[in-house]
This record gives structure tokens, C-alpha cells and sequence, in this order.
């Protein structure tokens, strides 16, 4: 691995609770702009990785770095998503109250204190940006509904915009597309290849189908460290991760 050329970079780390290593000597290189999706059974380490990643879980030993060498295991979590790297989890936590559009203004980077200020600060936000953003996730016709009126996978392209609007160098999704329809999930694909053309992404994911949709590399896990990596092709007929992850 070089850490010069690496946007993220982890060597040997491990982390155990109450005696069991969820993490275990785990290496990962991701490059500046790079889409990378995450497979592998439950309990193989991908939450905690991306727990490591954002700094709400302190490794016992490894590197972290990040960006050409900033250490990631000395920041907390507001240091690190200052730097750049934004998280999307499972279930998607949007205002419900608020409009689809004002939703967006209050991710955007700007004063913090959002309530207070949101409606000076949305006439200072150029309308590039918002409009940008909108149809990045293709939810420009919607603008104005409150968002507890979209669908669920609205809600999750919502806070992908949501996220997006802080221009993270790097975006950790979680499961995007669980509980979702087939054109939604075809949808979400094409959402995220979009802003991985700009951004480095890490899609943690279960659905193979969508996996494939990427079309990006893959990195299975298993017990806490890398199984397999590689194209979707190599990984899925590798006979280790059909024995322990797609075989089931």
C-alpha cells in the first residue's frame, strides 16, 4: 500500500469487545475518487469498520489515515467529519416536517445553529448549489413536498443529497438500498455511480444484484479482515466466500 496515493488507508487493524476480535488485522487502500462496495456475512466487521472510519470506535492497534496521512484514530467525531467524510447509515434520518428542499439547506455547509438561521441562510446559499444537489438525486420535482411525503427510497436519495450537500471528500452508505424496490434499486446505482465520478464512496451492501450494478471493486469481509477483493466476477466465484457468505 501507498499512503501518498491512498484517499483512505488501513493497515493491521484490529479492535475486540469483551474478548471478541470484531476487527482483525484488517488492511484496506482506498484511492482518491474510488467507489468500493463492502460485502460479507453478518457480524464480519463492516459496521465496525466504518465505526473505526468515522472515529466512533478507537481501534486497539493499526493505522488509520486518511488524505495523505492524517491520523484518524486521534480525532473524534466531529474533527473527522469536519475533514471531509460523511456517513449515511441504514435508515434514513430525514426532518420529516420540513420540506425536501429545506432538508437540503439545513445540510448544507454553512452556520451551524440551522433552525435559528435557516431561513436568512437560504437566501444566502447560491441556487446552483441547491439546485445542484436536487437533481444529483433526481428529487428536483419534489422539491417542495414535506418529507415525510416521499416514498422510502426518496428518503434515502434524500439523505444521500443530504450528505452530498456537505461535500465530503468520502461517503460511507450503509445498505442503501435495503427495503427497496427493484427500479428504486436500479435507481440508487445510478445515483451513486453519479457521485462517485466526483467523490469517493464506500457502499456497505447485501444485495449482489446491486453490488453488480456498481460496477465497482469489491471487498469482501469475514471474521473481521479482508476474505477476498477484487472484481464482482473473482469475488463472487471465490470458493472461501461462497462457502461463507454466498452459499447460504
Amino acid at each position: 500500500m501507498n499512503v501518498t496515493h491512498s484517499l483512505l488507508y488501513l493497515d493491521g487493524v484490529s479492535v475486540s469487545f469483551d474478548g471478541f476480535r470484531a476487527i482483525n488485522n484488517l488492511s484496506l487502500d482506498l484511492a482518491r475518487g474510488e467507489m468500493r462496495a463492502i460485502i460479507g456475512p453478518n457480524g464480519a466487521g463492516k459496521t465496525t469498520m466504518m465505526d473505526i472510519i468515522t472515529g466512533k470506535t478507537r481501534p486497539d492497534s493499526g493505522d488509520v489515515l486518511y488524505d495523505g496521512g492524517i491520523d484518524l484514530t486521534k480525532m473524534d467525531e466531529a474533527a473527522i467529519a469536519e475533514l471531509g467524510i460523511g456517513r449515511k447509515f441504514q435508515k434514513p434520518t430525514v426532518f420529516e416536517s420540513q420540506s425536501v428542499e429545506d432538508n437540503i439547506l439545513l445540510a448544507l455547509k454553512g452556520p451551524r445553529g440551522a433552525f435559528p438561521s435557516l431561513f436568512g441562510w437560504r437566501n444566502r446559499v447560491p441556487k446552483r448549489d441547491l439546485d445542484g444537489v436536487l437533481d444529483v438525486i433526481g428529487l428536483s420535482a419534489h422539491r417542495h413536498r414535506p418529507a415525510a411525503d416521499l416514498s422510502h427510497g426518496q428518503k434515502q436519495w434524500l439523505e444521500i443529497g443530504m450528505l452530498l450537500a456537505q461535500d465530503p471528500k468520502l461517503l460511507l452508505v450503509d445498505e442503501p438500498v435495503a427495503g427497496m424496490t427493484d427500479a428504486e434499486t436500479e435507481t440508487t446505482a445510478q445515483l451513486l455511480k453519479a457521485i462517485a465520478q466526483d467523490h469517493a464512496v464506500i457502499v456497505v451492501e447485501h444485495d449482489m444484484a446491486f453490488v453488480r450494478a456498481l460496477d465497482c471493486k469489491v471487498t469482501c469481509l469475514h471474521e473481521g479482515t479482508v476474505l477476498a477483493e477484487g472484481s464482482i466476477d473473482a469475488v463472487s466465484s471465490n470458493e472461501r466466500v461462497i462457502e461463507v457468505y454466498l452459499g447460504r
